[in-house]
């Protein structure tokens, strides 16, 4: 029997949230990655190898002001992610938690426009328990026979974070007991020889020791796919914007790229078939960074349009300030109170009639506002598509929670307060360092966690235990995410469905002007100075946190 030897190459795009130019919405500046990047990796990697397969694992269509403006200004042209990855011969994409950010409606009309299949096992219609978005699974042959199966996944955690209205009709479930029964299926009646799973979700352990890196909630189950499905050849990760390759789990080969079209994943498989089927001798994973690839002009023509459009709409002048609300370390806004978090708060207290509130700088991009306020400022500040929410809590949830929020800093040696590493790895989350208005409190980094917060009054008074506060955040820190499990399923006394991007704007708009202020209701001690970067969290930090 004549002895058959293949090469396969698979490719994978992750948690590329909308960046497709390789320029900065915030100052135009270029920078070293985006899709138009990522386009010229895989144009090279086709013309080198003759099987190639081309793969997405969520979190695409959501992430940027040009995203952003499609879904709720002008979405007439073409979706500008869509359009790209239809250019680019995607062979499937996974389904991420963020591609719910802009309703079912929105995320069904867009997903007709591709030319691949959406891939997700255990996302589920309710009334009828089957697959919601087709076909879970996509079985490609190549020649001499060989049968590549693909299997989409994706975190069951967001009925935690999403609007409800936003995935009404919907069932997420676990995704452990998915690919056990599709695997099963794809082996047995696709005869599919080897098994590639594209699962927006990560590692919940260490690859190597096995010890949890995070609370084992079921946002990531990575490992547990690989240690409790048989089967499973390849695993290709994301939602946590990790970069990791050269690693296998149980046998798996296992890789994740990033976020924002920094890196393309690479898998390169092995096989041969001497008569009694294909068996697969080499499978290697690994990166290829996109900085040193120039962006590929087809990319940047397929979204000139659209991209023009959005520009003008940044540039637009909503409102003027009064004072001083830019934004110029980053690191000094979380350890001491900033005009422009006490203006967040409270325009959130002010539109919901909540006297206590609490928000984030959720990344370190924004510069805040200048002089003249544009969109372009508005956005970059505000990067997630949140919505407020008014909960009822106790004075106990209230302590809980600013206890929570201390977690973000640590002491170093020298005694300097910094981000806690935890915070930064494996992605970071700046998002999860609360700063709060219509209380006062002094948290004491120097202190053990959990025993950080020396002062908490409202109105000048100690807050009891069982005192009642009604309190407005964002949708996602009102869920419970970001591990502030006291929030969870607490009385909702106010919905307001607007997105804060909106709701900011027209609050500008209607004002014209707007007055820097601070009453230095809170403190954070227990250290000296640190560094401006907040004692080197390294240039990861200046990056968007993708949660």
């Amino acid at each position: 029997m004549e002895d058959h030897r293949c090469e396969v190459i698979l490719l994978q795009t992750s948690d590329v949230h909308g960046c497709l130019l390789p320029r900065s919405y915030a100052d135009q500046s270029e920078v070293c990655y985006g899709l138009a990047r990522v386009a010229s990796i895989i144009k090279e990697e086709r013309r080198k190898h003759k099987q190639v397969l081309l793969m997405d694992s969520g979190d695409s269509l959501q992430g940027t002001p040009l995203t952003y403006y499609h879904a709720r200004v002008n979405s007439t042209p073409a979706h500008p992610v869509i359009a790209c990855m239809n250019e680019l011969g995607y062979d499937a994409a996974g389904i991420g938690n963020h591609e719910f950010n802009y309703g079912l409606p929105y995320l069904e009309r867009t997903m007709k426009e591709a030319r691949f299949p959406w891939l997700s096992a255990n996302i589920l219609d309710t009334a009828t328990g089957q697959p919601k978005f087709g076909p879970p699974y996509l079985i490609k042959e190549l020649p001499l026979g060989l049968r590549i199966g693909i299997l989409g996944l994706t975190t069951s955690y967001i009925p935690n974070w999403e609007r409800p209205e936003h995935i009404t009709g919907l069932t997420f479930s676990d995704p452990v007991e998915a690919a056990r029964t599709w695997v099963h299926h794809m082996k047995e009646h696709e005869r599919a020889d080897v098994i590639v799973v594209a699962y927006h979700g990560g590692l919940e352990r260490d690859v190597k020791t096995g010890v949890p890196t995070e609370p084992l909630t079921g946002e990531n189950v990575g490992i547990a796919l690989c240690q409790q499905v048989p089967g499973i050849d390849v695993l290709l990760t994301g939602h946590q914007h990790r970069s990791l390759a050269g690693c296998e789990v149980n046998g798996v080969c296992v890789v994740q790229p990033g976020y924002e079209g920094r890196a393309l994943g690479k898998v390169t498989l092995q096989l041969a078939n001497e008569g009694e089927g294909w068996k697969l001798l080499y499978k290697q994973s690994e990166l290829v960074g996109a900085d040193d690839y120039e962006p590929d002009p087809v990319i940047e023509d397929k979204v000139r349009e659209v991209e023009t459009l959005t520009q003008a709409w940044l540039d637009q002048p909503i409102g003027e300030v009064d004072g001083d609300l830019s934004i110029h370390a980053p690191a000094e806004v979380r350890l001491s109170e900033h005009p422009l978090i006490e203006w967040i708060n409270r325009v959130q207290m002010d539109v919901s009639g909540a006297d206590v509130s609490c928000t984030a700088l959720f990344d370190n991009r924004s510069s805040g506002f200048g002089a003249v306020i544009t969109m372009r400022d508005l956005v970059t500040f505000y990067v997630y598509p949140n919505t407020l929410k008014v909960l009822r809590i106790s004075g106990r949830d209230l302590r809980e929670a600013l206890e929570q929020s201390a977690q973000y800093f640590t002491l170093d040696d020298t005694g300097a307060i910094i981000v806690h590493p935890a915070y930064l790895a494996p992605k970071p989350q700046h998002y999860n360092y609360d700063m709060w208005e219509g209380i006062e409190y002094t948290l004491d980094i120097s202190r053990p966690a959990g025993q950080r917060v020396t002062r908490l009054e409202h109105n000048g008074r100690p807050v009891a235990d069982q005192q009642a506060f009604d309190v407005v955040m964002n949708n996602y820190r009102a869920s419970g995410g970001g591990n502030f499990e006291m929030f969870r399923d607490k009385p909702v006394v106010k919905d307001i469905p607007m997105d804060m991007v909106e709701l900011l704007a027209d609050y500008i708009t209607s004002h014209g002007r707007i007055t820097a202020s601070v009453n230095h209701n809170w403190l954070v001690v227990g250290g000296h100075s640190p560094a401006p970067d907040l004692a080197r969290t390294s240039a990861e930090t200046r990056t968007r946190a993708g949660r």
